[in-house]
């Protein structure tokens, strides 16, 4: 699969690396204005020139989020802003207000913008106006079918790039516009603190019967009525890119390098042409709430049971820091034993088992586990492993 681009996130420095070891070829971080996630998953902007450094050495791009809705006095302080972006060699600054794209575009005439999904754009006479106000790409609402995505393609200009989400989680409103945050909670999933209170557990109760309350099930004694499945399109990218998207993203600035190593690198096997029953697999071990390929294919099934708990067919246990003479070094970061099985991920092939047979401390201390977050151990490894993979434990398990 040619000609496109699989769009990766980074809330941090080390699932920026991930990001781009495992075949990103672009990724999108926050800054300090309008990133629309929480400010942990936010770069400094020292943080973001080295991440603009770290891409384009490995030859990719790094585009920056600033897709919140502005308030009055946050437009002054973004022409400073624009400039910094351009003047750091960011690629593109994704938008969403037109009030912030008319101030970029004032202020840093050269730097690229792409329209947020936020924008809710879904119809080929709004991709026009934007891409007539300077907008080079749109990220696509999310409540697109494929058909619907065709006939925007082939009714806008050859120069205006699309962008489509393939994988992660949804929300449950429109484009992401949700008040039930802020009004339950008091914060603002449209300024990144959504408390996701669509993923809590509901039940009924009756006016006359305060304090009485009538559980509402769907399965096994469980329900979450306002709970979203997440997204997976990994059967479906020749769809997508014949329909004319042109850059495939993955969702998850909040989500763990682990999480963006295997996500990614599941898509990029794919995109090569690797086995597509193993790409599903391996997105079958993330962590996650129900799949469902979204509204690709018109309205979503109704009747779909989603019950809103997560499952998960493995566990992330340690990073490799270095490797060599059947040894690796690594930095424990969940539980595993000694008579365990562990799985090696390295990026663009299938993963690789082998069984703890010892596990070692920094001054040569055996030990029969590893129960201490972060600690330097080494490890005999019969398969190979490079500094910068991943292990993990196979587990099936609904959280």
């Amino acid at each position: 699969m040619t000609n496109v681009e699989l769009l990766v996130p980074a809330g941090d420095m080390e699932s920026l690396t991930a990001a781009l070891r495992f075949g990103a070829d672009a990724v999108y971080v926050g800054g300090e204005l309008l990133q629309l996630r929480a400010k942990t998953a936010g770069f400094t902007r020292e943080g973001l020139s080295e991440a603009v450094r770290l891409a384009h050495n490995a030859g990719r791009r790094l585009y920056v989020t600033v897709n919140a809705l502005a308030k009055n006095e946050e437009i002054l302080p973004l022409s400073e802003y624009a400039r910094f972006l351009r003047e750091t060699g960011v690629d593109a600054a994704i938008v969403s207000d037109v009030g912030v794209i008319d101030t970029f575009k004032k202020a840093a005439p050269e730097l690229e913008l792409h329209l947020s999904t936020q924008a809710s754009c879904q119809n080929y006479a709004a991709a026009r106006v934007y891409h007539e106000m300077g907008v080079k790409r749109v990220v696509l609402a999310r409540e697109m079918s494929v058909p619907e995505i065709a006939e925007l393609r082939a009714k806008t200009p050859e120069t205006l790039e699309l962008e489509a989400f393939i994988h992660g989680a949804m929300c449950m409103a429109v484009s992401g516009r949700c008040i039930l945050s802020s009004y339950l909670t008091g914060r603002s999933g449209n300024r990144g603190a959504c408390a996701q209170p669509c993923r809590w557990s509901y039940a009924l109760t009756e006016e006359k019967r305060p304090g009485e309350y009538f559980p509402v099930i769907e399965e096994d004694g469980y329900t979450a009525i306002l709970s979203s499945h997440d997204l997976c399109c990994i059967d479906m990218l020749d769809e997508l890119r014949d329909a004319g998207v042109t850059s495939f993203k993955i969702e998850g600035r909040m989500k763990t390098a682990y999480y963006v190593a295997t996500a990614v690198n599941a898509y990029r096997m794919a995109i090569d042409g690797g086995d597509l029953s193993l790409c599903r697999e391996e997105l079958e071990l993330l962590k996650h709430r129900p799949y469902s390929d979204g509204f690709y294919h018109g309205y979503l099934k109704e009747h779909h049971i989603n019950s809103g708990r997560y499952a998960h067919g493995a566990v992330f246990v340690a990073n490799v820091l270095e490797a060599g003479e059947g040894f690796i070094t690594v930095r424990q970061r969940n539980h595993f034993r000694v008579g365990e099985t562990l799985e090696v991920l390295s990026p663009g092939k299938p993963p690789e088992r082998f069984e703890v047979t010892e596990i070692l401390t920094e001054t040569g201390e055996a030990r029969d586990a590893a129960p201490h977050p972060n600690e330097i151990l080494r490890l005999p490894c019969p398969v190979r492993a490079q500094a910068g993979d991943f292990l993990r434990r196979r587990e099936t398990n609904d959280a």
